[in-house]
């Protein structure tokens, strides 16, 4: 048995050792959990089987020798590797919603998700589209897992989406996810590149998180982004290669009314410059300002946007 599950006894005991030894070995956080503390109480819950909301009704549950050694091993696992916890559990959640992950994926952490439970789609207030029960049609560009897909169809009861996917084995991750939610039959998985698989459709709504990293932001990655596949992160020398091109095909495969939300990280002024006659909408969350924008089929289709 080794020290550590040796000498530790309670989930405290292992919450403390873990944090510890996250910051001991300088991990980067980014992957569902921002600090060391957040990762290190998913990564015990998880390991526990333990619902993962909250650690504290747990924390002086003493633990069985074969626990203790399975903490030991995977908080080991997490330092030696680098590997985000995510990986090494096949899980993450977005607002509650479980997601199955490995590394033919990147690890799901959209701002787009947490405005889908924010009222923009199916609140009383401001809202993105007036009646959620019309949508009927719904496209999520560069689907990766299939959890935006998973999510709009929760907010989008008749709808019928459309997901695709440039990589064959992140749509291999997404077909589990749908098994999973038993969404196989309301979800139509697609492979190829952006606007190729679905040339000729129509849609109320286009969702769409594309790789927008700049090739020298990719450079400086910690370890914990190598693990992820480099496709999924690459959006050119400036990151928008990709976004550009979803923004110039997205009028012609929208319906009248509908619109685009797309996620660009941090090239709002890029984006703008490039674009000064279309009227973005940026939706801001709590841990984001300018990296999501909203734009209608109507403001895509003016004929004098594309003009400098």
């Amino acid at each position: 048995m080794s020290e550590a599950a040796a000498d530790l006894v309670t989930i405290r005991d292992f919450l403390r050792f873990a944090v510890s030894s996250f910051r001991q070995a300088k991990l980067a956080h980014g992957h569902g959990a921002s600090t060391a503390l957040d990762e290190a109480a998913f990564l015990i819950l998880e390991t526990l089987r333990l619902p993962v909301e909250d650690i504290n009704p747990w924390l002086d549950a003493r633990l069985t020798t074969s626990e203790r050694q399975a903490l030991a091993d995977v908080i080991r696992e997490r330092i030696t590797t680098r590997k985000p916890t995510a990986y090494l559990v096949n899980r993450t959640y977005i607002h509650g919603v479980p997601f199955y992950v490995d590394e033919r994926v990147i690890v799901p952490r959209s701002y787009i998700g947490e405005l889908m439970f924010s009222g923009l789609f199916a609140g009383d207030g401001y809202k993105l589209i007036d009646d959620p029960e019309r949508v009927h049609a719904v496209l999520d560009l560069c689907t990766g897992s299939g959890c935006l897909a998973i999510l709009a169809a929760g907010q989008f009861p008749h709808a019928a989406i459309d997901a695709t996917d440039a990589s064959e084995a992140a749509l291999e991750v997404a077909r589990i996810n749908l098994q999973e939610h038993d969404l196989s039959h309301r979800i139509n998985l697609l492979h190829g590149d952006i606007w190729d698989p679905v040339e000729g459709s129509t849609y109320d709504l286009i969702i769409a998180n594309p790789p927008y990293v700049a090739q020298a932001e990719m450079a400086e990655f910690p370890g914990e982004y190598a693990h992820e596949p480099a496709m999924a992160h690459s959006g050119g020398d400036d990151g928008l290669d990709i976004v550009r091109r979803i923004i110039e095909g997205a009028a012609a495969h929208l319906n009248p009314g509908g619109g685009l939300i797309c996620e660009i990280g941090t090239g709002r002024a890029i984006l703008e410059a490039d674009y000064p006659h279309l009227d973005f909408l940026w939706l801001d969350t709590e841990e984001s300002e300018g990296e999501v924008f909203w734009v209608t089929r109507e403001q895509l289709s003016t004929e004098d946007q594309w003009q400098p």
